[in-house]
């Protein structure tokens, strides 16, 4: 759904977006395990990105979720300036984080969600004989949630309102140096709104907008020098280009659901930002089935520009389980 995920319904990787829906999840636990090949364009087989991710309610109103997101770069051959080579590694990544998530009233629902973060690009080897050693970071993600009913259209519809902040933490550096660098902290916006034609049938139209909080790069600044949360204030007002850069900082995602008896649905989306910051524009196309406990969700990217995206003509694909279906067996 072009990388929508901030309002849309809840499930179990509602984690990685907005963790606050999970306080409104309609079942008592679901887990979620996703796997995304990377730069298979470019002809690489084991660089991948997968992520577990799931919750338990607790209560009525309070919701415990977890997440695990692991990248793996593959095997990389290490040379030194003059290309000859000087070793082998296996970079990777991970990320761990626990979160809760409380209704405040029937329509309004608040999370957190801690994280560690482990970096490990190139340990044990040295740049101009300075060492390099993982990096080491700690964050957290902020996230609201407002839902209510409409009836606007003849038919019962559902709003649902949301924002996130997420990344917000410490900076990360790959060296022993004090200079180290700001995390891709960010702040998200999204709205969806469901339509209930029947009990079979149903769409949902969805939209987020996102913005780095983070310091505009700038030759004439000590960007990095800032803290944490000088460079969150900053990156509304810091751009070179004034207001008019600060817009283009702006990533926009739409995307479109369309369900069939809760079991069949059709997905398309369509993401994009400025030529200027990072030019990434492109389809996605998907579907999803779910029977019993098991649910099943497939993605592709289709690319509109000559810039190659990491994803592009990648079909990746995430399977979900349901425990509450147990409740509902006869």
């Amino acid at each position: 759904m072009g990388d929508v995920g901030l309002a849309i319904s809840p499930d179990a990787n509602s984690v990685h977006f907005n963790a606050s829906k999970l306080a409104f999840a309609e079942e008592d636990l679901g887990l979620s395990a996703t796997y995304t090949p990377w730069l298979r364009a470019l002809g690489l087989q084991d660089v991948y990105l997968a992520y577990l991710s799931g919750y338990k309610r607790i209560s009525e109103l309070e919701t415990l979720v977890f997440g695990l997101r692991y990248f793996s770069l593959g095997n990389i051959n290490f040379t030194d300036n003059n290309g000859m080579p000087i070793g082998t590694g296996r970079p990777n990544e991970f990320e761990i984080t626990f979160g809760y998530a409380r209704q405040l009233t029937p329509n309004f629902s608040v999370a957190i969600n801690p994280k560690f973060i482990y970096s490990n690009l190139a340990s044990n080897q040295t740049v101009n004989n300075v060492e390099i050693v993982p990096g080491v970071a700690g964050a957290a993600d902020l996230s609201v949630t407002y839902r209510t009913q409409l009836n606007a259209t003849g038919s019962p519809s559902n709003l649902t309102l949301a924002a996130a902040i997420t990344n917000l933490g410490t900076k990360i550096s790959y060296t022993r140096s004090v200079n180290r660098d700001f995390l891709p902290a960010n702040l998200g916006l999204g709205a969806a709104w469901e339509l209930n034609f029947d009990e079979f049938n149903s769409i949902t139209f969805a939209f987020d907008l996102n913005k780095l909080l983070v310091p505009t790069p700038n030759p004439d600044v000590d960007w990095r020098e800032k803290s944490m949360f000088s460079g969150v204030i900053s990156s509304f007002g810091d751009a070179p280009g004034g207001f008019s850069e600060e817009l283009r900082e702006l990533m926009y995602s739409f995307g479109v659901e369309y369900w069939y008896d809760k079991q069949f649905a059709v997905r398309a989306g369509y993401y994009t930002e400025d030529k200027t910051k990072g030019n990434r524009k492109f389809f996605t196309v998907g579907l999803g089935l779910k029977y019993n406990i098991f649910g099943l969700n497939f993605s592709y990217l289709v690319p509109t520009t000559n810039q190659r995206n990491p994803l592009d003509n990648t079909l990746r694909f995430s399977l979900l389980f349901d425990f509450g279906a147990f409740s509902e067996a006869p």
